[in-house]
């Protein structure tokens, strides 16, 4: 089991985008009983291809209703598979902690190997949407490979024993060291640039090794999310535009003893809700893997990346299920024989997490009102980062005299722009309530710093048969005094 165990309980859970080539272009254990069981009431996820597939999905929602780990039961407290959050809030380190379901974690790579079936396929884990080591080896256990973007991302999925002929090396800077280290331990490598091009030959000299390479090849299709989270524009630093494609292939060619064309890439962006543009995307990128077969080369992976969106709003929104995500492109993946990688990250594990926090007081200023919370954007900085929107509420059963109010969610930190989140209604929580901020698995303590010396924060999962277990320390002050030991 990974780390000490905590909690533990007896309860039963459910199962629940033609262009023409152009010539010479300018040369990323404490245990505690629990009595109460969780009157668990599933919220269903329902998923839709496009418009004139909304029926059936609906129909299909209502056979198989997302199980999600999260739940507020009708006593008023919020259940993490069955336990309460509040309890495990007693029996762990009093500050705020990132709570995980490892069944979720599960369910959701089931959803994505599900809908993947029939096809040749790599589900290649976004590592920079969380990079804690024991999420990575459950993962990699339960069959995903790994998309890098950082040389300390590749040693980190070596340590957790992904198979490197399973992990793709992107980024639109990698520098030399790193490729040496992902030539010699054999993991694709995606072209990003002539410079990068370069490097990668490099690399591959030095390692002795052929590296196996994609072309990541910008679509120019407009995602539809916010800007900061779009890749796969014209203007965007990531990939390399179609009218430079020939100097690339040439280079290739060039390279031969260096580099095998394996495959075409394209990344779109992230948060997406509409699989269309998915489709939009995979259309284009058969287009280019057409010609470049024609061209001679042995092209068998279509990379379409990753970027499918959640329900961040805890609206009921329709939005788009890893199985829509597969069958929009799955038709054109066939027709060309062609191996299909996708690069999941926030669809695997945002709706897995929760951050947990603890209401320090309320006050009043001016017109707002505000909670304020011992965590912040040190912990989670997606609202203040992007103005991103993430769910808030208590996890017990407010007073029956408490009074609703609208408030902003903040921490401690030394900024106005620490906030969690902005005008929620909420019931006013006393001094020490636990108070959530729902899917926070995805780029949120991957993100995390110790600004204002707020340490990073510890890290804990509800195991399969419902304890609670610690996947990661908390850091600590001594922690921070030892980069400056012996200076």
């Amino acid at each position: 089991m990974a780390g000490s165990h905590l909690l533990s309980h007896s309860h039963s859970l459910p199962k629940t985008y033609n262009h023409s080539f152009n010539q010479n272009p300018l040369s990323q254990k404490l245990l505690l009983p629990l009595k109460f069981k969780a009157t668990l009431r599933p919220r269903a996820l329902r998923a839709v291809l496009s418009q004139k597939a909304a029926q059936t999905a609906v129909e299909d929602s209502k056979k198989a209703p997302f199980q999600h780990c999260f739940t507020k039961s009708e006593d008023g407290y919020l259940y993490c598979e069955g336990l309460k959050v509040h309890d495990i809030m007693e029996s762990v380190e009093r500050r705020p902690f990132y709570l995980y379901s490892k069944p979720q974690i599960t369910r959701n790579v089931e959803a994505y190997r599900n809908a993947l079936e029939g096809l040749n396929s790599i589900i290649g884990y976004a590592i920079k949407a969380n990079n804690n080591l024991k999420i990575l080896e459950h993962l990699r256990h339960l069959g995903c490979g790994a998309v890098l973007v950082s040389g300390n991302e590749l040693r980190l999925a070596l340590r957790a024993g992904f198979d490197p002929t399973r992990c793709i090396f992107n980024g639109n800077g990698k520098i030399l060291e790193d490729l040496v280290l992902a030539a010699q331990a054999g993991v694709f490598v995606n072209i990003d640039s002539e410079f990068d091009l370069e490097n990668i030959v490099e690399a591959a000299k030095r390692a002795g090794k052929k590296v196996n390479v994609l072309l990541r090849i910008n679509p120019d299709v407009d995602p539809q999310v916010h800007p900061y989270v779009a890749t796969g524009n014209k203007n965007s630093k990531f990939g390399i535009r179609n009218e430079k494609l020939q100097w690339f292939l040439d280079a290739v060619k060039e390279h031969s003893n260096e580099l095998k064309l394996v495959g075409a890439h394209c990344h779109l962006g992230s948060t997406i809700t509409k699989v269309d543009i998915f489709r939009d995307a995979a259309t284009i990128m058969i287009n280019y893997i057409d010609q470049i077969r024609a061209q001679g080369f042995e092209v068998d992976y279509l990379n379409i990346g990753g970027g499918l969106g959640i329900d961040y709003y805890h609206s009921g929104a329709i939005l788009p299920s890893p199985r829509d995500l597969i069958d929009t492109v799955r038709d054109l993946v066939i027709s060309r024989g062609l191996n299909l990688i996708i690069e999941p990250g926030r669809s695997l594990i945002a709706n897995t997490c929760c951050l947990v926090n603890r209401v320090t007081g309320v006050k009043t200023n001016g017109s707002k009102n505000f909670i304020v919370i011992d965590g912040s954007m040190a912990e989670l900085i997606r609202p203040s980062l992007y103005d991103a929107y993430q769910h808030i509420e208590l996890v017990s059963p407010a007073p029956s005299n408490a009074e609703k109010a609208t408030f902003d969610v903040v921490g401690p930190v030394c900024e106005s722009a620490d906030f969690l989140g902005k005008e929620r209604e909420l019931p006013t929580p006393a001094k020490g309530t636990g108070l959530v901020v729902h899917d926070a698995g995805a780029y949120c303590m991957s993100m995390a710093s110790t600004y204002n010396l707020k340490m990073r924060p510890p890290e804990y999962w509800v195991e399969d048969d419902g304890s609670v277990s610690k996947i990661r320390h908390g850091e600590t002050f001594e922690d921070h005094i030892r980069f400056f030991e012996g200076l």
